[in-house]
């Protein structure tokens, strides 16, 4: 049996249009330019990096330098020193490899991937030798991490193509890496078959078992390519005889989120024309989303051009804290690709009661067409409205408040725990109010070549007291389980 999506939903309050206020200028200059090599990242990381409980952000620069922005309150950022020799920089993902409590950034690269180890303040240095991290001159677009027991994360690579192939690029895919802790160092392990991708997420899959999906680029993988899950424990890739059945799209990012409270997540993957909604079966499967759902947002909303577009990062988030998780996707031409839209605005679509999606961007203020790829959907000033941060490919990164009015009270839950697993990577937050539950899994990975570390945020809609349960990483017996206040950042720790 095909299970819907949303049907029933959470209580809900009347909410306004949402409504962002483009505060761009409020951040020093950033550009994300370069040859071709740099026609795809173009991400950001989001992350409290000196504990004063504001979201500071790493942005990638490709041929141009990176930027780190310290967040000063009041839409108020501020540039801060990095390590020097950090180029040809892709893209980052936020982790505490070390459990120190400081969060470390992943620094995805056109060459020798780095690894910065993070400090009070927001200093970073160089621990790539330090920490025995592999080294090798490849194209590094894709990342997600996971831990396997209490000591340091596994994380996976995604290598785009082989820059030592004298064929290439196209039909030259690289292969991927799953780097092991092994003693003091880490050891790298090739995953194949590789087909250029272009976002990699592990969390619980539809069956409930932990799995590494890779989204990737078709442009590379014509010959016998497709999407592919490989199953975390069993270190392997799953197959029709699993229930997979393998789908080839031009894979660009990914965002996962359960949509209607049964705890498996629905997945999104951006591409050129069709942005793919999956929504997860009973039996551990998946099946596309109906077209009319609202998702798919294969041409530009507005404007004249009619050719498809190109999608990069996607986010899950709730604008309006109705209850809803709405789609947020960042949009634009590779380059000057005639096949595509080259006005190509980035989508707000907001979801509706009935399980639809209506676009916003227009209304919200944030469809600017430039040729965007990171983004973040993050509170930047604690005030429970989800605000959206967007890096573009060779025009200035972009900051926008979200000022909607009328909006739902809403939830910021933070996990920590002793051990290695510092922010419990792997848990699974549920929050009840009136008999219907949200579920967000909390993990490190998923959108475009950049992704985000800090609280999972829930919108509740009219309720002002909710139920949270926490089933922790590696957990048999019964959840964690609190009654708490709306409109307020919980940290919720491990006995």
């Amino acid at each position: 049996m095909i299970r819907g999506l949303i049907l029933v939903c959470l209580a809900t309050s009347a909410t306004a249009d949402p409504i962002f206020r483009d505060l761009s200028a409020n951040l020093p200059q950033h550009e994300y330019t370069g040859g071709w090599e740099h026609f795809v990242g173009g991400g950001v990381a989001v992350m409290d990096c000196n504990g004063d409980q504001l979201p500071d952000m790493f942005a990638a620069g490709g041929s141009n330098p990176p930027s780190l922005f310290i967040n000063r309150g009041d839409f108020k950022f501020e540039a801060a020193p990095l390590p020097e020799g950090l180029t040809e920089t892709s893209g980052a993902y936020p982790i505490d490899i070390d459990g120190d409590g400081w969060m470390d950034l992943f620094i995805l690269r056109v060459g020798p991937n780095r690894v910065l180890r993070g400090g009070p303040d927001c200093q970073f240095d160089d621990a790539t030798e330090a920490w025995g991290m592999p080294s090798a001159d490849q194209w590094s677009n894709a990342f997600s991490a996971w831990w396997e027991d209490d000591g340091r994360p596994v994380m996976a690579v995604g290598n785009y193509v082989d820059r030592t192939n004298p064929e290439g690029p196209f039909f030259a895919c690289d292969s991927n890496s799953i780097l092991m802790p092994e003693g003091d160092a880490y050891q790298a392990t090739p995953l194949t078959p590789g087909f250029c991708p272009l976002s990699m997420l592990a969390s619980n899959d539809a069956r409930g078992r932990p799995t590494l999906r890779i989204s990737n680029d078709r442009q590379y993988y014509v010959r016998g390519g497709y999407e592919q899950m490989w199953d975390i424990q069993e270190r392997r890739f799953l197959t029709e005889a699993d229930g997979w059945s393998p789908i080839s799209i031009w894979g660009m990012g990914i965002a996962s989120r359960d949509l209607n409270g049964d705890g498996r997540d629905e997945v999104m993957l951006t591409s050129m024309g069709d942005q793919l909604m999956q929504i997860a079966q009973e039996n551990g499967g998946y099946v596309a989303a109906p077209f009319d759902i609202g998702t798919y947002a294969h041409i530009p909303f507005d404007g004249s051009d009619g050719r498809p577009s190109t999608g990069w990062h996607a986010q899950f988030g709730d604008v309006d804290n109705d209850g809803l998780a709405d789609l947020f996707i960042a949009k634009g031409n590779v380059d000057q690709m005639p096949s595509n839209a080259i006005h190509d605005p980035n989508n707000l679509l907001m979801q509706q009661p009935d399980g639809h999606f209506v676009e916003f961007a227009g209304v919200a203020g944030i469809a600017t067409a430039e040729r965007s790829r990171g983004a973040a959907l993050v509170d930047l000033d604690n005030d429970g409205r989800l605000d959206l941060v967007v890096v573009n490919r060779r025009a200035p990164m972009e900051l926008y408040r979200n000022e909607t009015t009328e909006t739902g009270n809403w939830l910021a839950v933070a996990l920590t725990q002793p051990g290695g697993n510092r922010n419990a990577v792997g848990a699974v937050v549920t929050v009840t109010t009136n008999n219907q539950s949200q579920v967000q899994q909390v993990t490190i990975g998923g959108g475009h070549a950049g992704g985000q570390a800090g609280p999972l945020h829930f919108g509740l809609g009219a309720a002002t007291e909710v139920q949270i349960s926490v089933r922790w990483p590696g957990q048999s017996q019964e959840p964690t389980s609190s009654s708490v206040a709306a409109n307020q950042s919980v940290i919720i720790s491990r006995d």
